[in-house]
């Protein structure tokens, strides 16, 4: 009967410790091949997290959420971001000041199509006092102008799945 239990233990440890954490992103900014392409090479940055992408959702499987959180942390370097369903993996994308501004540059936003800056122009003209923007493919940083409160304008782009660096 001991030896039964042991090997019940053992069978159940081993399963155990193969669990994996997991988490889904909702709301990634993913409409081409090239922004696939980004977030796989993101997320294969980091060791023993795979990835799934569907849509606008990216599912991460880790053993454990320290590796869900170093993944999410290079998704958001990348120039993306998502909302998580996993209380323990913190999604925090860039924000700006809460406070009106008439010039903002923000760098690192992913930005590798046509389809990439429409979506992005279309968030930032979503905010209030915003005149002009210089969203391009392949922009490395871009400009916006007006008088317009840079917190919304970078919860306008975290809402369309892209986040980056501010500076005034």
């Amino acid at each position: 009967m001991k030896q039964y239990l042991v090997a019940l233990m053992v069978v159940g440890l081993a399963g155990a410790a193969q669990a994996n954490e997991k988490v889904t992103l909702s709301g990634v900014h993913n409409c081409c091949g090239g922004c696939a392409a980004g977030i796989t090479k993101a997320v294969g940055s980091v060791a023993g997290v795979t990835s799934t992408l569907d849509g606008d959702k990216v599912s991460l499987e880790a053993a454990n959420t320290d590796g869900l959180q170093k993944a999410v942390a290079a998704l958001l370097t990348a120039g993306y971001t998502g909302v998580s369903d996993n209380a323990a993996v913190k999604v925090a994308p860039a924000t700006g000041p809460d406070e009106k501004v008439t010039s903002l540059t923000v760098t690192g936003a992913h930005m590798c199509c046509g389809k990439c800056v429409k979506a992005a122009k279309e968030a930032v003209k979503s905010v209030a006092g915003v005149k002009s923007d210089t969203i391009a493919p392949h922009a490395e940083s871009f400009k916006v102008e007006g008088e317009f409160n840079a917190k919304d304008l970078m919860n306008a782009l975290a809402k369309a799945g892209f986040t980056g660096q501010v500076t005034k």
